[in-house]
């Protein structure tokens, strides 16, 4: 997918895609296309520390084969160094994902060291690693007060869930974009843009709340789920979720019409749900 580097914070922030990283955007200066130092001046103001406490900073990617330390993984957890590659879109997203949601990203860092680290015996760690990557590029975290819309998403009923209840998604449902790799697309939406859903009870005052109150305890949140041995084990852990479908993310699914494309919602049905440990 061609992508532009032309900066234009304005158009983000007018996307309802980039919602989460409106406060860190808002931070960033119009012109020029951000470069590690200008993170890390933001981090002068919001210090951010990884899984075992060291300061987070962004430096320039290095080229050659890394040892296993140099590795992105095992450098960001060992030594708090997040690489970025000058002026390009899906380093840049990481670095904003990891000023919008730090908790999150640390403890998802933390879950990829651990398996990477993991003895031969664990024959889950492929697994693990798969869903940690998955949603680190992928994921949408999804938040509802009524269980039975997260059902209806799980079981794609993209209609029912996103037209004939449509009005208790408004009110109920919420999605955020977590994903670097999903930010960097959002550039350009196009019909088939799919993400991969962590769906999470919230009680309904939540969504009264201001933006960044609802960022910091949705960090907290998922947080404590990566962290948690009996989660991140599987990608079945996640569901899909077909972004231009939610309302109010494009003007063309205000009709009814729109969800008949079948090529994009497709029909489905969860036998293999993961049940409860």
């Amino acid at each position: 997918m061609k992508q532009t580097l032309h900066w234009n914070r304005s158009a983000l922030l007018a996307s309802p895609l980039y919602q989460p990283l409106q406060p860190i955007l808002q931070r960033l200066a119009d012109g020029e296309f951000p470069t590690p130092d200008d993170c890390n001046r933001l981090l002068d103001n919001q210090p951010i520390t990884v899984q075992i406490g060291l300061p987070l900073c962004f430096i320039a990617q290095q080229s050659g084969k890394p040892s296993f330390e140099s590795q992105y993984e095992p450098r960001c957890y060992l030594r708090g160094e997040v690489q970025m590659r000058e002026r390009n879109w899906h380093d840049l997203f990481n670095a904003l994902v990891w000023m919008t949601f730090p908790r999150m990203k640390a403890a998802a860092n933390a879950r990829h060291y651990l398996a990477m680290t993991a003895g031969a015996q664990d024959s889950s760690r492929g697994a693990a690693r798969d869903m940690a990557t998955l949603f680190d590029e992928s994921g949408v975290i999804v938040v509802c007060a009524d269980a039975a819309l997260g059902e209806l998403l799980k079981d794609f009923q993209w209609r029912e869930l996103f037209w004939q209840r449509r009005a208790q998604v408004k009110a109920g449902m919420d999605f955020y974009i977590f994903g670097h790799g999903l930010y960097e697309k959002a550039l350009h939406p196009y019909t088939g843009m799919t993400g991969q859903g962590l769906i999470l009870p919230v009680e309904q005052e939540f969504f009264s709340q201001p933006l960044a109150q609802r960022l910091m305890h949705l960090d907290k949140l998922l947080a404590d789920y990566l962290l948690a041995p009996q989660h991140c084990r599987s990608p079945r852990e996640l569901s899909p979720v077909p972004l231009l479908g939610l309302p109010g993310w494009t003007v063309q699914n205000e009709c009814a019409e729109y969800y008949a494309n079948a090529a994009y919602f497709r029909p489905g049905r969860r036998a293999d749900k993961i049940s409860e440990p």
